[in-house]
């Protein structure tokens, strides 16, 4: 996994969201009081089943929604900052796109949001395109795309400006197993890049093999926090690696583990998958909180990708 600097480009502190109605009366606690950060270059992953917070954090930090109480910080800035807004690149949970453009002019489109110049919107799009393997498509409205072709296209949006920090909101549902993992050697890409990575997903197989750390939300609350691997490392045996020996040398060595244990030996330190670890967490609090909130070939990442230093 990346290395990653000691600067946060996010930090989330004590922050809360009440929902309420028309009178202000308080309707759904989406999430209440969560603490964490995202170091520079890091893939931090936010998980949690439906109605748990993720996408409610998520538009906070993109400042879309305000918090009821907490703070937030983006880049060091508040997230409603249009300098920091112009160092994001988000992919929302579906694609939405102008049917009638085609992806050329999709990018060209987002390009000038950022105000970037013709010539680089120019370079930029063929080089992402290229990236997503939608290059024999550039020139097709995307109307007629699969949910797998709109997708890349959303991904390609995302990093039209170069951004500093990037959210993927599902980034790989509706691509077939090739592109899930080119997006996900593209995502190991970037954060090798210095580019930092949120990425919220229901698949964790995806996000246990990209994410650095992870967060578990439940009921609008961290439930589950750290480095994936420590996560999901179990504690009660330890894994002894040797060669594979021939079976005599083999009976030998269990022999005397067997001799000094006074028992069978077990060796290793067996993992649980994420998924299980996942279940485990939600069941977990779910037993403290009954009552649940709510249910074509790639040319490698686009040169102007650069590290931000």
């Amino acid at each position: 996994m990346t290395e990653t600097s000691n600067h946060p480009a996010v930090e989330i502190l004590n922050l809360r969201k009440v929902f309420r109605d028309f009178w202000q009366r308080p309707t759904v606690t989406a999430l209440n009081g969560i603490t964490m950060d995202v170091k520079e270059g890091e893939v931090f992953g936010l998980l949690g089943p439906n109605g748990s917070g993720k996408s409610t954090t998520i538009k906070i930090l993109l400042g879309l929604l305000h918090p009821s109480s907490g703070t937030v910080k983006i880049l060091g800035r508040e997230p409603t900052d249009v300098a920091a807004k112009k160092e994001i690149g988000y992919l929302p949970e579906e694609s939405y796109l102008y049917q009638y453009l085609t992806p050329a002019e999709t990018l060209d489109f987002y390009a000038r949001l950022f105000g970037i110049d013709r010539h680089t919107r120019g370079e930029r799009s063929k080089q992402l395109l290229e990236m997503v393997g939608l290059s024999h498509a550039a020139h097709r409205p995307v109307g007629g795309f699969s949910k797998g072709m709109s997708r890349r296209i959303g991904i390609a949006q995302a990093l039209i400006n170069d951004p500093r920090l990037v959210f993927l909101d599902e980034p790989t549902p509706g691509l077939d197993p090739i592109g899930c993992r080119q997006v996900k050697d593209l995502i190991r890409t970037l954060a090798g890049r210095g580019k930092t990575i949120v990425l919220s997903s229901h698949l964790l197989a995806d996000v246990e093999d990209v994410c650095d750390r992870i967060a578990i939300l439940y009921n609008g609350e961290i439930r589950a926090h750290g480095r994936v691997r420590e996560l999901l490392e179990t504690s009660e045996h330890l894994s002894l690696t040797i060669p594979v020996l021939p079976p005599d040398r083999l009976a030998a060595v269990l022999k005397s583990l067997r001799a000094l244990l006074g028992s069978e030996p077990e060796v290793g330190r067996p993992s649980m998958n994420l998924e299980q670890f996942f279940l485990k967490v939600v069941e977990e609090a779910h037993q403290r909180t009954p009552e649940p909130s709510g249910t074509g070939r790639t040319e490698g990442v686009a040169q102007y990708l650069s590290s931000h230093d």
